[in-house]
């Protein structure tokens, strides 16, 4: 896994390479010491994890993350204060570490950095139009296709759906509608991917599944009404 430092403190950024040099799947491509430096860099060398500062001159940490979009690397904050911790974290962020950072700690988070990394490679497979594999709390459970009522996209997450329970992965709505078989599942929302077999009814531009009312966007309507044959 390729890592970059961002910290403005040169002591930190040696800190940090000391520590990621002795895990053996970690190569340090580079430390850079502005949020500014590490945009620039990431442009030309991507990286799977961030190692990032929040307080620096010019552009935050935080600031960086929110530029970075949705294929940024995975972000481990490196901070001296504790109090950025809430913001940070509902930045889907893997760790939020206060220095100075303990060795098991930092292990920790590169535990954490790592599982997403994988969820990420290996998010929703495919097997036949029977059933997907999901990660599901760090264990890959098979899913049966006629279970799942509903997709719901939540941020960085997609919520799963049954009539039991629903799985959260780390993943797009758009990558999951690419692995669903679209001969059984289509989206009416930007937010919503349906069953076409799972829908009770469609009522006041809503369908109801399971007792859950899913709103249907007017861009797919017209789509729905065909795949459904309504007339």
């Amino acid at each position: 896994m390729k890592v970059l430092i961002v910290d403005d403190n040169k002591i930190a950024r040696t800190t940090m390479r000391h520590l990621a040099v002795q895990i053996k799947d970690l190569e340090v491509t580079g430390d850079v010491d502005s949020a500014m430096a590490a945009y620039n860099f990431l442009q030309e060398q991507p990286a799977d994890i961030l190692l990032l500062d929040i307080q620096m001159p010019g552009m935050s940490g935080l600031e960086l993350t929110k530029n970075l979009g949705k294929h940024r690397p995975v972000i481990i904050f490196t901070t001296s204060l504790k109090e950025y911790a809430v913001e940070a974290f509902e930045l889907n962020v893997a760790d939020y570490l206060v220095k100075p950072v303990m060795p098991s700690r930092f292990i920790q988070a590169i535990d954490r950095a790592r599982t997403i990394i994988e969820s990420n490679k290996e998010e929703v497979k495919m097997n036949n139009d029977e059933f997907i594999f999901i990660r599901d709390s760090n264990i890959v459970k098979r899913l049966n296709i006629d279970d799942i009522l509903f997709a719901e996209a939540m941020g960085d997450y997609v919520k799963l759906h049954t009539s039991q329970k629903f799985f959260a992965i780390h993943s797009t709505l758009k990558s999951v509608e690419e692995r669903l078989p679209d001969q059984k599942f289509i989206r009416v929302h930007r937010s919503y991917i349906v069953a076409l077999h799972k829908i009770d009814t469609i009522q006041d531009g809503a369908i109801v599944i399971g007792g859950k009312s899913i709103p249907v966007a007017d861009a797919y309507r017209s789509q729905l009404n065909k795949q459904l044959n309504i007339l």
